[in-house]
């Protein structure tokens, strides 16, 4: 299949099934924003809560539709849902970000996931960089300035997982009760390499380096020039740091796959794990970062990095295109279901290698990929994609349709790079 054909399936996909889905599905026209929860067999919850991070993807999803597309429908949903997430998510006492909220909108976990933040700053970033629009670009740069403020380790570098609410330490800093009880993970250096680079783009794109020049920006600067031009050194800083971060503390060296629970001293913890979806993801975010950075000295280092953990992601390939969840090495358990996120990631992932580094085996591997998902993992009657397939090939009915981590974003950000990237080929 030719890559632009496989850009034109994703277009299709994108509008008429996966967004479609939230825009027809899962709008809450009584409590405002959209509703926390369809069910695998797709039943509406109506009271459940609402997760930051489902919002946050939310918004980050339809404010790059709408950049990429022009669909004014996606803008009224982007909008929709950065009005809910600033009114209902953002702290209004102490900032960040509160974990959940319930289904009226008021605060439910208050607690300081700064993945959650990480994410907010995504979605903020994003509709900024769609419209222009500066309240969305100053509550980013707030929510940057908690993440730098809250949860950088100035000892040993890098980032804690959460805190209370008010910002005191935490016992339990899991992001989630699947994962080990770390100070450090790689995940969610993932989820701030990802808005850091996303939000330096939108700065430094609407502010050059010579801040007298600043004038013709889209925004309308309320702190003067000079303010936003000490933004763009010290988010580019920020983000060059979590590059290093990758590439000397998180990747393995002899593996080639990113570890993923530290203590503070970067020690690796919880045994020796491979999580092939998120390696293939980090092989192109990292890639987009360097890239985003504009340091060629920088994207020299990266890019062996890039293609070596690209490789390393194979182990977790199957012969019909699609990827399995993760390993541990340790107990000789594999997470075997095919999940839908890993699909996605996989796809861009494999294409990104071909785009950059002409590598004719890794369009294959993308290809092969979306030839599983066409087949296997979109639900063509009621919309969306089905959380995962078991590896006997039984359908997953079990996790939601939509819910707290099942979100129109790792599904709809693989359609829109293919969109993106093809155009730009």
């Amino acid at each position: 299949m030719c890559f632009k054909m496989m850009s034109v399936e994703m277009q299709d996909v994108l509008q008429q099934n996966i967004l479609r889905f939230w825009l027809d599905k899962m709008v809450d026209i009584e409590n405002g924003g959209f509703y926390g929860r369809i069910d695998g067999h797709g039943i509406l919850h109506p009271e459940a809560e609402k997760g930051a991070i489902l919002n946050a993807r939310i918004l980050w999803s339809f404010s790059a539709a709408y950049r990429v597309m022009g669909c004014p429908e996606y803008l009224e949903a982007a909008t929709r849902a950065k009005r809910y997430f600033i009114d209902h998510f953002i702290d209004p006492e102490y900032g960040g970000v509160y974990w959940s909220v319930d289904y009226k909108g008021q605060p439910l976990d208050t607690k300081k996931q700064f993945y959650a933040i990480g994410f907010a700053i995504y979605g903020l970033s994003e509709y900024a960089r769609a419209t222009g629009d500066q309240e969305a670009l100053d509550y980013a740069l707030q929510l940057f300035d908690c993440i730098e403020e809250h949860a950088y380790d100035p000892v040993y570098n890098g980032y804690i997982e959460a805190c209370t609410r008010e910002w005191a330490e935490i016992a339990d800093m899991r992001l989630s009760e699947y994962d080990a009880n770390y100070p450090k993970s790689q995940n969610t250096h993932l989820h701030i390499i990802e808005p850091y680079a996303n939000l330096y783009r939108v700065l430094k794109s609407q502010y050059p380096d010579n801040p007298d020049t600043l004038g013709g920006s889209v925004f309308a600067p309320q702190y003067g020039p000079m303010a936003y031009y000490e933004d763009v050194i010290r988010v580019g800083r920020a983000l060059r740091n979590i590059i290093g971060i990758f590439t000397d503390k998180i990747l393995n060296p002899e593996t080639h796959h990113l570890d993923l629970f530290f203590d503070m001293d970067w020690t690796r913890g919880a045994g020796h794990l491979e999580s092939y979806g998120h390696d293939i993801e980090c092989s192109w975010l990292l890639h987009e970062a360097a890239i985003v950075l504009g340091d060629s000295e920088v994207l020299a280092k990266v890019e062996p990095i890039v293609q070596m953990v690209a490789k390393a992601s194979e182990k977790g390939l199957r012969p019909d295109g699609s990827m399995i969840h993760e390993a541990n090495l340790d107990t000789g358990h594999v997470d075997d279901d095919l999940h839908w996120w890993v699909q996605a990631e996989n796809v861009v992932g494999w294409f990104n290698l071909y785009q950059h580094f002409d590598d004719q085996d890794a369009l294959e591997k993308a290809q092969r990929c979306w030839d599983y998902i066409k087949k296997q993992l979109i639900d063509y009657d009621n919309g969306e994609w089905y959380w995962s397939r078991h590896a006997d090939g039984s359908l997953n009915t079990d996790d939601d349709k939509a819910g707290f981590w099942k979100c129109p974003y790792h599904n709809s950000r693989m359609c829109l790079e293919l969109i993106e990237r093809t155009a730009e080929m």
